[in-house]
Order: C-alpha cells, then sequence, then structure tokens
C-alpha cells in the first residue's frame, strides 16, 4: 500500500483539522497536475481572518483530495472553511466529478481503488467482492493523526463493520 508518513508532513500538529473529499471517478494524469496545482494555490493563500493558515493539500490516489490545517497556530474560520468547499466546488464543476457525495464508498481491491455504493454493499460482501478484511477509506477521519493511523483500514475495523453485520474473529 502507501506510508502516509512519507506524504503528510511531519511537523503539523497530530490534532490539525483533515477534510477529505473522493472523487467520484480517477482523475486523469493531467487533471491531476491542474488539481494540484490548484490545491497548493489554495494553501498558498489561505487565509483565516486575514492570518494566513498552516496548510496542506494533495491528491493521493488520482481520487482522493486531503485537505489538512495545524491550527495550533491559526483557527480556521467558517469563511476560511466555505473558502475550501468553493475550491472544491470549482474542482467539481471543471473535471465533471462529484466530491460530496458519502453514499460511494472506496475500497482497495486487486490493488486499486474500487468504489462502491452503499446500497450495493451487502450484495459486495455475499458475493465475496468484500469481505472483513478489504481495506475501506473511511473519509470520516477528523485529524491527522487519525488519516495516519485509522483512514485506510481493514473493512471488520470500521463504522460499517456492525453495519454490515461482520463478526471479528
Amino acid at each position: 500500500m502507501i506510508d502516509l508518513t512519507t506524504i503528510i508532513p511531519a511537523d503539523f500538529n497530530d490534532n490539525s483539522r483533515v477534510w477529505i473529499y473522493q472523487s467520484s471517478t480517477l482523475f486523469t494524469l493531467q487533471e491531476a497536475f491542474v488539481i494540484e496545482d490548484m490545491l497548493h494555490q489554495f494553501v498558498a493563500d489561505w487565509k483565516s481572518h486575514g492570518t494566513p493558515v498552516k496548510g496542506y493539500a494533495n491528491l493521493l490516489f488520482g481520487q482522493f483530495i486531503i485537505l489538512m490545517a495545524d491550527e495550533t497556530a491559526t483557527g480556521v474560520s467558517g469563511c476560511s472553511t466555505d473558502s475550501s468547499v468553493h475550491l472544491m466546488k470549482e474542482i467539481e464543476s471543471r473535471f465533471k466529478v462529484d466530491l460530496f457525495n458519502r453514499q460511494n464508498l472506496a475500497f482497495y481491491i486487486k490493488e486499486k481503488v474500487q468504489i462502491i455504493p452503499m446500497a450495493q454493499l451487502s450484495y459486495a460482501l455475499e458475493n465475496g467482492f468484500i469481505h472483513a478484511d478489504t481495506l475501506y477509506f473511511n473519509n470520516l477521519v477528523a485529524d491527522k493523526k487519525s488519516l495516519l493511523n485509522n483512514w485506510i483500514t481493514p473493512l471488520k475495523n470500521t463504522w460499517l463493520a456492525s453495519k454490515l453485520k461482520i463478526t471479528v474473529l
């Protein structure tokens, strides 16, 4: 898989806020370069009440936009959060993707990211497409420490386990 500690900045506090936006489709290489430029420009200009935000943004696996703010120096206000949502809406519109559909769940299957709609999870489990040890992208992680430790985790360790009645032995 991937060691996130080699990508996520070490100098950000473990409690840094994290937002994960999952694209409905994989971005092309050309799109990824444009998006990464947009993300880096956003972070360079990101402010909260006029004060620069210590931020980080990256596109991972060609499908996940990770945005992080270290609030130990500057807190992120509602307006600065709104500006990040505006950027995501701009990316959605420009690249014709959906970044806000929480019903599409991502798994790491056969060495690639696979999207399974929540409505089809039981079917996928019953038919062996996913199982208790399938890696799941838990986009609900809220801070850097959780991102590093719990973003990519076996299905059996997630909130979905009880919903799907997965028993852990």
